[in-house]
């Protein structure tokens, strides 16, 4: 762990976030993106890999066969329980040299010069909530994973 680590501290609990734990394991955590206090979009995910290295490069291989399933399972828990005609997935490390791995949902009628996995935001129709709606999509992906195995 990093002392100075925004994930790092995440993972200890020492910064809360928006949301709820949508999946948990030795070498992952996955939870909604927090937006200091104001509205989020709704069905913006992340997923942090728990031990601190910067990129996806440094990642073992039983790190990188968990974030690859949870990635795949994850895109399809927000089609299925949200309506995203598409997820994009992004790991940028610009910000904060620990991986974690963005999870974006585009749903319906998002205007196609807001395609992109920040560009959504500044739709019109985009699906932005308070810390209830975003608790609640935590627990319907949560409820998805736990009732849809991957196989």
């Amino acid at each position: 762990m990093e002392e100075s680590c925004f994930i790092c501290n995440k993972h200890q609990g020492t910064i809360i976030t928006s949301g709820a734990t949508i999946y948990e394991d030795d070498y992952i955590f996955v939870g909604h993106i927090d937006n200091n206090g104001k509205p989020n979009y709704l069905g913006h995910i992340m997923i942090d890999l728990k031990r601190h290295v910067p990129t996806l490069a440094e990642m073992n291989p039983e790190e990188a066969k968990t974030f690859g399933v949870i990635m795949a399972r994850l895109s399809r828990a927000l089609k299925e329980t949200e309506g995203a005609e598409h997820v994009y997935a992004l790991v940028s490390g610009n910000a904060v040299p620990h991986l974690h791995m963005h999870l974006v949902a585009r749903y319906p009628n998002t205007h196609e010069q807001f395609w992109g996995p920040f560009a959504v935001y500044d739709d019109p129709n985009a699906r932005m909530g308070e810390n209830s709606d975003v608790i609640q999509l935590c627990n319907r992906l949560k409820d998805y994973l736990e009732t849809n195995p991957y196989e």
